[in-house]
């Protein structure tokens, strides 16, 4: 079979290289063209365009790039006509996917989404278009699928594949890592400040300003796949930092303490049990419009799954330095650590355990066979 992928940012490449791999064993003879990154890659077939050249952040970012997206899209349109795939597979990315998905349902090709666009965050009026273009959803989040039944759209809740991600990872030796990135016996404090330059601009600086106030713990940025180590450099002022690219897992498996900015990673830190704060600041533009159109009483998955406050979040104006320091001061104490652990356990529950990927390869191979 020949399948079409398309994924838009670096957790995207993630959930699509394992869905590949999980394809592969379903279908010895799977093709694969796709826009995504490395990982996905890794696993073969044809790359068509990188998420590097298109990871555009919040409303103005995604507004001054719109010739950009739209030379995108047509040329999209373009390549998959040319592919002839069997089936397209969409993967999060709403704001690209979901108009090559009404494109590709009217040229009757098969469309199924992995990872649903978070219509349940804003704008619900987008699943009546769902309904239309999408022949099959498969949904990693349990709440999204209690959300589609609703509107009388039946998806398929398959788990979350970051499970299956951070349990199917080599185990890290701390001393030889700590070693090989020549980093002290101290307690880590892990920074993760994002994927994007945008916002890793809007967060780093303030996260490193509470370097001096914790000589006795180590600082380490986690380094994104997307951008180079002079990017970050222009931000590391103080010799006590560290910076350590394309580790996160094997880093949070080492760490104390974390400081987050809200997405995928929030999740991913606590699957690794750290206690965490979740930060977010965007442009003024984009967080004006945003508010008024999301509809969540939280930012953090990890806050939206357990439907309660988990993890503290600063956003906006709330993330400055002397917040930060606050926060950063309650999850390192041993008895707020306690309270944590249990609710990530509990997190971890809720998820429904591995084999997200599994689950759905078998599910779109069927449905093709069919």
């Amino acid at each position: 079979m020949n399948y079409y992928i398309i994924a838009g940012e670096a957790s995207g490449d993630l959930h699509g290289s394992n869905l590949m791999k999980a394809l592969l064993k379903q279908d010895v003879n799977a093709n694969f063209r796709f826009w995504g990154g490395d990982l996905m890659q890794q696993v073969g077939g044809t790359l068509v365009k990188h998420y590097k050249e298109r990871a555009f952040m919040g409303f103005a970012e995604v507004i001054k790039n719109l010739s950009k997206i739209y030379k995108d899209i047509s040329f999209c349109k373009h390549d998959i006509k040319e592919y002839n795939p069997d089936v397209i597979i969409f993967i999060d990315n709403s704001g690209f996917n979901l108009r090559i998905a009404k494109w590709a349902k009217q040229q009757k090709y098969r469309t199924n989404y992995y990872i649903s666009p978070q219509v349940w965050a804003s704008r619900a009026g987008r699943v009546k278009d769902i309904k239309r273009d999408i022949d099959a959803m498969f949904v990693i989040l349990p709440f999204v699928e209690a959300f589609y039944k609703k509107y009388d759209y039946k998806v398929t809740f398959v788990g979350h594949p970051l499970i299956d991600a951070i349990a199917d990872r080599t185990q890290v030796d701390e001393y030889e890592f700590r070693a090989e990135y020549e980093l002290s016996d101290k307690p880590i404090i892990a920074l993760l400040p994002g994927s994007r330059k945008q916002e890793i601009k809007n967060m780093l600086s303030v996260m490193l300003s509470l370097v001096d106030s914790y000589p006795n713990y180590e600082f380490v940025i986690a380094g994104a796949p997307s951008q180079d180590y002079e990017f970050y450099q222009t931000f590391i002022k103080a010799s006590n930092v560290k910076f350590i690219a394309n580790k996160t897992y094997d880093l949070l498996s080492v760490s104390t303490a974390a400081l987050v900015t809200s997405g995928t990673a929030t999740l991913e830190t606590a699957l690794f049990k750290v206690p965490q704060v979740v930060c977010y600041k965007g442009s003024t533009i984009s967080y004006q419009i945003a508010k008024r159109i999301i509809t969540l009483k939280f930012i953090s998955l990890v806050n939206l799954i357990m439907d309660k406050e988990v993890v503290k979040e600063l956003i906006q104006n709330e993330f400055n330095t002397k917040n930060l320091k606050r926060e950063l001061d309650i999850i390192l104490d041993p008895y707020e650590r306690t309270k944590f652990f249990i609710n990530y356990y509990e997190l971890e529950k809720v998820l429904g355990g591995k084999g997200a990927s599994e689950k759905t390869a078998k599910l779109i191979f069927k449905s093709l066979k069919g």
